[in-house]
């Protein structure tokens, strides 16, 4: 039996072990998932709004795989500073693959980013994601009006939620202490804000043409921004562009075309403005100076010497993410990676025997969900390419055993079970459907783990 660990319940990591298991060319592999949280499927169930149903629905792909016999699911059980090693790892495992994301956001690195007021999107898709870990509502919904800082989907998706209702949300598993306080946001202006044009713009279109259903929300596009881009009026740079960015090229000009209609909020969608300073105003941030920038005619931009400013007192960064160092583990600072060579990791340069990566830690932040699929398949091929030595180093006879003799108190699926029947049955009691329990003791009673 070769006993595999893979570390981190979302979709490369469920990819990988469903690799793993329907497979001919090594027989009888066993998989224990493990994961930090007592809930699976990492930012399925963490990083997609919860008004996207059918991405959320991607569970249910990911429930079929982590029900297979041969897999187990063993949450509650964090890999590195405070908990298992590496080298605890390659004890009870013959090889472990990690699949541990892009855990840190990327910085700005600008004057006034830590003022309060200021958060990163992450802290603010955790929060009305439930997360666990998340900080309470410390977000300024009282301001009048926001700044996003990106033009991915990650922005999108802030700008999104900002600018819904709350009783468009209520059907969905949004925490209820995050619909109650959406419900009294006074939030009306959501300025979403990119340092390139919209022919290089991050989002894919699906998300983009979103943010024109919302009932109660304008979009509104700068024509001069638009003028800008190379692609935008000429039809030859057009062509050349990829089909996501043509179409939403196309979606962002026909926005800017349309008058308003003078709904309750409004969204501006405005590009070619680096953020230089968040501007303090009685201790809190209060605007965002940006500089004005255009093409540089290498597919950057460059700074003009012109400037504008945008009063805010909430703004959200969304520019991207960064993997951590895990402990044990060789880090490349430069990528925010874990080295390897076709999935396997490298120490000073040599396959380390028995450790894998997959997914954001492999390969970076980039993608969507349906990349951690070849990912994850090349990594175990390899991993299965040494199979045979792998299966020749002693290991714990019960992995489980080991880990609860240490003090960890698992979480396995019966578990996951129990907090989905708690989240219904709260769900019930406000009103609503299945509503996300948001706290670490709350998951861990609902799963019947003493003591949490």
């Amino acid at each position: 039996m070769l006993r595999v660990a893979v570390v981190g319940s979302g979709p490369s990591g469920v990819y990988a072990a469903q690799d793993l298991v329907q497979q001919s060319r090594v027989p009888d592999v066993r998989v224990h998932v493990l994961d930090r949280l007592p809930c699976p499927y990492g930012l399925v169930r963490y990083g997609v709004a919860p008004d996207h149903e059918k991405i959320k629905s991607l569970q249910n792909n990911l429930r079929t795989v982590l029900e297979d016999d041969r897999i187990d699911f063993i949450g509650n059980v964090e890999v590195g500073a405070h908990g298992l090693g590496p080298e605890q790892l390659l004890e009870l495992y013959h090889a472990v693959v990690y699949c541990v994301g892009a855990a840190k956001d990327r910085r700005l690195g600008i004057p006034g980013e830590d003022l309060p007021g200021s958060h990163s999107a992450t802290d603010f898709v955790s929060w009305y994601s439930a997360h666990p870990d998340a900080a309470g509502n410390g977000f300024a919904l009282a301001a009048r009006s926001a700044v996003v800082i990106g033009v991915g989907n990650v922005a999108v998706d802030v700008a999104r939620i900002l600018a819904r209702g709350a009783d468009e949300l209520r059907p969905t598993d949004v925490p209820q202490a995050a619909l109650g306080a959406l419900a009294l946001s006074q939030v009306r202006e959501v300025h979403m804000v990119g340092r390139r044009g919209p022919s290089q713009a991050k989002f894919t279109t699906k998300e983009l043409r979103e943010l024109g259903t919302l009932p109660s929300a304008d979009v509104l596009v700068e024509p001069d921004d638009l003028a800008l881009d190379p692609a935008y009026e000429d039809a030859s740079a057009a062509a050349a562009l990829p089909a996501v960015n043509r179409r939403n090229l196309d979606v962002v000009r026909g926005w800017a075309a349309q008058p308003s209609q003078g709904r309750e909020r409004r969204i501006h969608l405005r590009f070619f403005l680096r953020p230089v300073a968040l501007l303090e105003r009685m201790g809190r941030v209060g605007g965002v100076r940006f500089e004005r920038t255009v093409p540089d005619g290498e597919g950057g931009v460059r700074g003009t010497g012109a400037y504008e400013e945008i009063e805010a007192h909430l703004v959200l960064r969304a520019v991207g993410y960064r993997g951590v160092p895990l402990p044990g583990l060789p880090f490349d600072e430069r990528h925010g990676t874990v080295p390897h060579a076709a999935g396997r990791v490298l120490r000073d340069g040599v396959a380390s025997p028995g450790e894998y990566v997959a997914g954001w830690i492999k390969r970076g932040p980039t993608g969507v969900i349906g990349t951690n699929r070849p990912c994850a398949k090349e990594t175990v091929n390899s991993l299965l390419d040494d199979a045979a030595a792998l299966a020749l180093r002693p290991v714990a006879a019960d992995p489980l055993a080991v880990l609860r003799e240490s003090g960890h108190r698992p979480v396995q699926w019966p578990g996951w079970l129990a907090i989905e029947v708690a989240e219904a049955a709260l769900g019930r009691t406000l009103g609503r459907r299945s509503v996300k329990i948001p706290d670490w003791s709350g998951l861990l009673t609902a799963a019947d783990v003493r003591g949490g």
